[in-house]
């Protein structure tokens, strides 16, 4: 017998259940991320009324399993929601935070660099113009002899106080 003659297949071009299954578990995890956030930062995203609805609620169900059963509820939500704006926000929080933490960790190191070294001091105010330097060289002077005297370091906080402001605001 002779083989019928192939039919050539029609190609949809929908995603695979693979790909919806990835989607549908990054949209889950989404709605996990949103569990973590505060209220002021729920208000900001402008979410619909029923996921934030269930966002409230999810400190009120139960332990274990209901806790589960609800972030698969949460997670069914997010379909209906548009995910790119949140992630736009969630990514520009996580800069602010980064930009914090960079900001703080060199206010540390120009600090102890400032109490070690009194010439540091002509390099700061080159990067930091802005800042008060009368002020500041007071402040050391304070933070010097608190550290000699073995005294709490309220003069090195204040100091720490002056550079970290003055790197988050360039």
């Amino acid at each position: 017998m002779a083989r019928p003659p192939k039919i050539p297949r029609i190609i949809e071009d929908r995603p695979s259940k693979t790909e919806l299954k990835q989607e549908s578990i990054e949209l889950q995890l989404l709605g996990e991320t949103l569990t973590t956030l505060s209220n002021d930062q729920l208000d900001q995203l402008d979410l619909p009324e029923l996921m934030r609805d269930a966002l409230d609620e999810l400190s009120r169900v139960g332990k274990h399993e209901a806790t589960r059963r609800h972030m698969q509820y949460i997670g069914k939500l997010m379909r209906d929601i548009d995910p790119v704006p949140i992630r736009a926000q969630l990514d520009r929080w996580e800069m602010g935070t980064r930009a914090n933490k960079a900001a703080f960790k060199a206010s540390e190191r120009w600090r102890d660099r400032l109490i070690a070294e009194p010439e540091a001091l002509t390099l700061f105010m080159a990067e930091q113009p802005t800042v008060d330097r009368e002020k500041l060289n007071e402040l050391l002077v304070r933070a010097r002899l608190q550290a000699a005297k073995g005294e709490a370091p309220a003069a090195s906080r204040q100091v720490f106080r002056v550079i970290y402001r003055a790197l988050l605001q360039v």
